[in-house]
């Protein structure tokens, strides 16, 4: 889709990779202040969360995917002990169904299945999305893959099915938990912590609380990584400033990307507690950066399904390691979906409080490209292939 197509691509992919991890910091601080109840102000778990793994993906490559595997183990294994523990104890009509269709908590329970209706599914779908959010970054660990033909497309579809499976169960079985219910974790900062509240009281879900933290860990870690992978090649291709591209003396890993995408997040996060007035407006922070982060993943998801039509198209018989089963259908039903979750994302009025920073962050990305960026763009092999199409192949890659 030419310079501006991968240039705003790649812009919606870094709001996202930005803001995500962001949002996961803010529950993590979430988490460990009601568990501990320490009296720190959320900032303070934020700054640690983040100066800790920015550690670990600074020090190297093969650490961070050690500590990614270990820790997601656990988290799976935590679920799966959740679920089990949380069986015996459900009552779906009791607890699951507790909103009456005017928004009130129902103390017998027995509520419709959809209490808003049609619109009231449509409105949650962005925090839907956000169960999968990320899950694209896969093919950006392909310079570390062995064999990326057969891994990325094996660990994307794996990853796809885990995540399936998981959230089906968690988002089937907290609610109907005994003493927890729909109405409660509707404002919830720390839902699996509620299940195994109500299952052990405070006593004993502190230490199974620490042990869920793992599923918040596994995700901010392996999305840190993302952040500076996806900086440092939009750097490295002169999307994004020069000097984002560099990588460390010893660890050889993308260090000023890294630190520069996680400040950014970090900066971001303090900004909304100061304006929205601290520990009060928690809650509210946690919902604009959530929504801000999806927006950005639903203008990246209909570009990237914009350019695999555009790309089916006109490279019908290009070779490629994985052929879609849904074809130019799924990437229709994608763009369909992501549209419909903007549009109700509008709807909702903690959007509003941070689409401005998103439209801030455009404005000034593009100002620079327009003006610097589109100047020194130094072209990858699949680019020079795209431009091949195009002009025959007397054209060769700026870099090699």
């Amino acid at each position: 889709m030419g310079p501006w197509g991968g240039f705003l691509s790649g812009l919606c992919d870094n709001v996202e990779y930005v803001l995500t991890p962001a949002v996961i910091c803010f529950f993590i601080g979430s988490y460990l202040g009601s568990m501990f109840a320490t009296g720190l102000p959320d900032w303070c778990w934020w700054i640690a969360t983040y100066g800790l793994f920015l550690a670990l993906n600074i020090r190297g490559i093969a650490l961070s995917f050690r500590v990614t595997v270990v820790i997601t183990i656990i988290s799976l294994g935590i679920l799966m002990l959740f679920c089990g523990l949380s069986f015996p104890h459900i009552d779906i009509d009791r607890w699951a169904l507790n909103i009456g269709a005017d928004g009130r908590e129902l103390a017998e329970g027995s509520g419709p299945l959809f209490p808003f209706g049609i619109e009231g599914v449509l409105a949650a779908l962005p925090f839907a999305v956000w169960l999968y959010l990320a899950i694209e970054e896969t093919p950006l660990a392909v310079e570390e893959s062995i064999d990326p033909r057969r891994d990325l497309p094996r660990g994307i579809l794996l990853a796809l099915v885990t995540l399936i499976l998981t959230a089906f169960l968690i988002v089937a079985i907290n609610p109907a938990v005994d003493g927890v219910g729909s109405y409660k974790l509707g404002t919830s900062g720390e839902p699996i912590l509620d299940g195994f509240r109500a299952l052990y009281g405070n006593a004993g879900a502190i230490p199974l609380g620490i042990i869920a933290l793992s599923g918040l860990i596994a995700s901010f870690h392996a999305i840190i990584f993302g952040l500076g992978r996806q900086i440092f090649a939009l750097s490295r291709s002169g999307y994004f400033p020069a000097p984002l591209s560099r990588t460390h003396k010893v660890h050889k890993t993308p260090h000023l990307a890294l630190l520069t995408g996680s400040a950014l997040g970090l900066a971001i996060m303090m900004t909304l507690w100061v304006v929205l007035g601290g520990k009060e407006a928690a809650p509210v922070i946690g919902s604009v950066l959530l929504n801000m982060a999806v927006f950005g993943a639903m203008l990246s998801y209909i570009l990237r399904a914009i350019s695999f039509i555009v790309l089916r198209r006109r490279n019908a018989d290009m070779p490629r390691p994985f052929l879609s089963p849904f074809g130019q259908y799924g990437a229709t039903a994608v763009i369909a979906i992501s549209a419909v979750t903007l549009f109700y994302q509008l709807q909702d009025p903690n959007f509003s409080k941070g689409v401005l920073w998103v439209i801030v962050w455009f404005a000034t990305a593009s100002a620079y490209f327009a003006l610097r960026g589109r100047h020194r763009l130094m072209l990858s092999p699949e680019e020079v292939f795209a431009f091949q199409q195009k002009t025959g192949p007397a054209l060769e890659p700026a870099r090699s």
